[in-house]
């Protein structure tokens, strides 16, 4: 829930409150973006979440300190644009536009559930800034690993990106799509990939990944026209309405990870059907991206399958 913007005004410009509704925990969200490659983040985790992004709209790119007070989280930000739509892009990013009073129910039906959210207590998805990047690091991820994938993503927004300050850590965001709108090659981009993150650049310019209009449209609708960008497949479509629109209840059957979280957690064996699977998840509405995210966290913190995989690479 957001402070009204006419509230924060009389305060400070450069300032915002968001009030969770339901359990949060800002320190949980920290950690957990410690382990997400494409964030790139290395800061400890603790009270204090900096973010570089570009706003979605404007595009201007912002540098934000996000702390935890009791039940408020507070965010300090430095650049143009207005503070309403500032903190709008953070809340969604922290999936705390989403009311989690009803989250705790689903564990008390699925024991399963519930051993996560004991385990993971407040953690919410934490997106991508906005569905653009998660588009992009779809494309720029394709047939590649990880960790090269990660390097390409942050030398970009190291040498288009733009760059801001935030209590003294330099921070570059990934850049905005006029950047990218007539991008010809960039190192570490093979085949297509240049060609695909120039027209998702300028569909995104065009309002075709405007994140609002994807939570507001049906899911299927939703996915369809995200097929119909370049380079998007199935897969990428539910990254993108997941992990970049913050969809909270949409089941991503394409996602084979997941599909391995559930049968590591559930005893399903080495092959569960994708009917299974399915079913199980209806039991998680309407939180099943939330549910989906906890399963892949656990998965990675029993197996450390991800952590070996970019050790590897390196």
């Amino acid at each position: 829930m957001l402070v009204p913007t006419e509230e924060l005004d009389r305060v400070s410009q450069q300032c915002f409150e968001l009030v969770p509704v339901g359990p949060f925990s800002l320190e949980a969200s920290t950690r957990f973006l410690e382990g997400f490659a494409p964030a790139a983040y290395r800061q400890g985790a603790g009270r204090h979440l900096h973010l570089a992004f570009a706003v979605e709209g404007s595009w201007a790119t912002v540098g934000v300190c996000v702390r935890q007070d009791g039940e408020r989280v507070i965010g300090e930000f430095v650049g143009a644009p207005a503070g309403g739509a500032v903190a709008d892009q953070v809340a969604r990013i922290l999936s705390l536009d989403i009311d989690g009073r009803g989250f705790g129910r689903v564990g008390e039906a699925d024991p399963v559930v519930g051993r996560l959210q004991g385990r993971y207590p407040g953690l919410r998805p934490v997106l991508f800034w906005s569905p653009y990047e998660a588009a992009a690091w779809a494309l720029i991820g394709h047939r590649v690993r990880i960790t090269q994938a990660a390097a390409v993503k942050a030398r970009m927004a190291e040498e288009l990106g733009e760059t801001v300050v935030v209590h003294g850590e330099v921070l570059h965001a990934f850049p905005a799509p006029d950047r990218l709108a007539d991008l010809e090659a960039f190192p570490g981009l093979f085949a297509r990939k240049a060609e695909y993150l120039r027209g998702l650049a300028q569909a995104t310019l065009a309002g075709d990944l405007d994140a609002a209009q994807l939570r507001a449209s049906p899911a299927d609708d939703a996915l369809a026209a995200l097929r119909c960008l370049p380079g998007i497949g199935a897969f990428s479509a539910d990254l993108v309405l997941v992990r970049g629109a913050g969809h909270p209840d949409h089941f991503p059957v394409h996602e084979r990870r997941l599909a391995h979280a559930m049968a590591w957690a559930y005893g399903l064996g080495d092959d569960p059907s994708a009917d299974d699977l399915s079913a199980i998840a209806e039991h998680w509405r309407p939180y099943r991206s939330w549910v989906a995210l906890l399963l892949r966290t656990q998965l990675e913190d029993d197996t450390h399958e991800v952590t070996r995989q970019q050790r590897r690479s390196r």
